[in-house]
């Protein structure tokens, strides 16, 4: 199963994530449900990197299938709307997939 949890910043706004495990909907490589979240959380990283001028950090395991990020100064508008619109996504495939695969845990 793949957890999720949403950093919030104190205005409730996404300011970041961390994605840990897989899901376990399919084979290593053929799995859906970890492809899907994998593009959107990559997407998402790349296009704040290119299109936000906010700074950020992340990590990345991928033994551990864990991905960690996080806005480290005050987000400008374009890199809200991205972490908003992962949120969304990753809340539209838990809710196609089930709990069972991907669970937000925030």
């Amino acid at each position: 199963m793949t957890k999720i949890s949403f950093i919030y910043d104190e205005r409730s706004r996404v300011t970041g994530f961390e994605f840990k495990g897989h899901a376990g909907y399919g084979e290593a490589g053929t799995d859906i449900v970890c492809a899907a979240v994998s593009a959107l959380v990559f997407t998402t990283m790349n296009s704040v990197e290119a299109f936000s001028e906010t700074a950020f950090e992340g990590e990345q395991d991928k033994d551990k299938g864990r991905i960690y990020f996080r806005l480290t100064d005050e987000p400008d508008r374009e890199a809200l709307v991205l972490l908003s619109s992962l949120k969304l996504g990753v809340e539209q495939i838990q809710k196609s997939y089930g709990k069972k695969y991907i669970r937000i845990e925030n």
